[in-house]
């Protein structure tokens, strides 16, 4: 080949790589104008939050949640929309928590705490002992047991909060409320309280899911949530007096496994129909509020990717599967569920995006997969410049998609801005009032123009003149 044909082919290549990217930017401009303009997502979300509500796994009103979003998936003409049965937990919250601090005989402070999801209850009179106050398990080992049997240990490790990365601050305090019974039973505690995981001072508990181990059924211990307002009167209290009281009274139960379902609805691929790409959130949520950041948002933003797509002109040349699974919460059932059936069925997940960090701005995604797909992904980073989403970096992906994680695939997380998420996180304020719709809307936007990138040029393309003129 000459000189001259081989530099009028390379223009050749680039001309077309350059077109390609502005039919893309054309594509995602018309992917967040219908978005914006005409989104499902925050109506999808005022039904599920006001006319559901919380949606604890294994409750009648996850159920209704099952049958509400099967029914909207229905509506949007996809090639196939099914329920995939899971036995998932059914724990019960019982009547509303109580709790005081006496300071002296007849003299009570009212505080304010929530059952830990999967706790037992406290006696039907209640539970009134000392409190041992600690950071963390090792100062439990260091006080020992002559110091902590028949005391209700008091967790009290706040988020850190010079971390940006409010994630990364609820990493590094959330073992004390999952592991915290656990390690304070070792030492004949008789009670947990948990400082809420809150950056902000509030007066709302934060409940979340705990763990008891292999500890039997009669040796385990109640264990609660504390809002963080009260949670610094009661150090403080303890600084002033240590022979105060704690008192609190809960019914939580655990009852028998029940039967429920994750909810996916498909687009079958037009030229790969066998490779799955797959967007998904949880449609369980816990019960003190509506579930609306956590992860109602996340369910009508993926619901919405698949309509978007439709809206959008855009016929995928994968399989598209919008998957909504059921108790993330307190087992990950629906995501092993979801997993099992994919490996049984020797379905090839070749891409999987998930949205549970709220409905807040999209800044971006964190990827779990290899370097040739990272590479890809930061070569799309000027597409969604003029959307103001920057942040691409390796990282965690979901806890539903993670199963699926294989040597070649790409695992994704959507990453809105996550300086409120915790405010809300597990409390009764997760309510649809804290949903921003354009912010909802945004993200439902961010998600839809990844998948179809990713459908587009699949998982690490060798770029070649064939391919580009494809």
């Amino acid at each position: 080949m000459s000189k001259l044909k081989l530099l009028l082919c390379l223009l050749g290549i680039i001309f077309s790589v350059n077109t390609y990217a502005q039919n893309d930017a054309e594509v995602l401009k018309k992917i967040y104008k219908n978005a914006l303009t005409n989104g499902k997502s925050y109506d999808w979300l005022n039904h599920l939050s006001n006319q559901i509500g919380g949606r604890l796994s294994g409750s009648l009103n996850a159920e209704k949640a099952v049958n509400y979003t099967k029914e909207e998936l229905d509506k949007l003409g996809l090639d196939k929309v099914w329920l995939q049965p899971v036995m998932v937990p059914k724990w019960v919250r019982g009547f509303k928590e109580h709790a005081f601090i006496e300071s002296e005989k007849g003299k009570t402070t009212t505080v304010n705490i929530c059952a830990l999801g999967g706790s037992v209850a406290t006696a039907a009179l209640g539970l009134k002992a000392n409190v041992v106050e600690v950071k963390n398990f090792e100062e439990l080992e260091t006080l020992g047991k002559e110091n902590i049997e028949g005391k209700i240990v008091f967790y009290n490790r706040p988020m850190q909060a010079d971390l940006i990365d409010t994630f990364e601050a609820y990493g590094g305090c959330v073992n004390q409320r999952y592991k915290g019974a656990i390690e304070a039973s070792k030492y004949g505690a008789a009670g947990v309280i948990v400082r809420s995981m809150n950056l902000r001072l509030d007066d709302f508990p934060h409940t979340g899911s705990m763990t008891y181990g292999d500890i039997p059924v009669t040796d385990r211990i109640p264990s609660a949530a504390i809002s963080t307002n009260d949670a610094e009167l009661l150090s403080t209290m303890l600084k002033l007096d240590k022979s105060i009281k704690f008192y609190f009274k809960q019914s939580c139960k655990q009852l028998k496994d029940v039967l429920s379902y994750n909810v996916i609805g498909q687009i079958t691929g037009s030229e790969f129909p066998n490779e799955y790409m797959i967007v998904g959130g949880h449609l369980d949520s816990w019960d003190l509020g509506d579930g609306s950041h956590d992860d109602g948002a996340g369910v009508v933003q993926s619901m919405d990717v698949l309509r978007l797509l439709k809206e959008s002109g855009i016929t995928p040349k994968r399989s598209i599967r919008v998957v909504l699974f059921m108790n993330e919460e307190n087992g990950l059932r629906g995501g092993k569920k979801y997993a099992e059936v994919a490996k049984q069925k020797g379905e090839n997940h070749v891409f999987a995006l998930e949205s549970d960090a709220g409905g807040f701005t999209p800044r971006g995604f964190s990827f779990d997969c290899n370097d040739a797909s990272f590479n890809q992904v930061l070569s799309w980073q000027p597409l969604f410049k003029p959307y103001l989403i920057h942040y691409f970096e390796k990282g965690h992906s979901g806890a539903d998609v993670g199963p699926l994680k294989t040597e070649t695939n790409v695992l994704a997380g959507l990453r809105p801005d996550s300086q409120r998420y915790f405010d809300h996180h597990h409390a009764s304020n997760d309510t649809f009032d804290a949903v921003n719709k354009r912010e909802l809307e945004l993200g439902a936007a961010t998600m839809t123009a990844l998948v179809y990138l990713f459908d587009k040029y699949g998982v690490n393309p060798i770029i070649n003149e064939k391919q580009i003129k494809k």
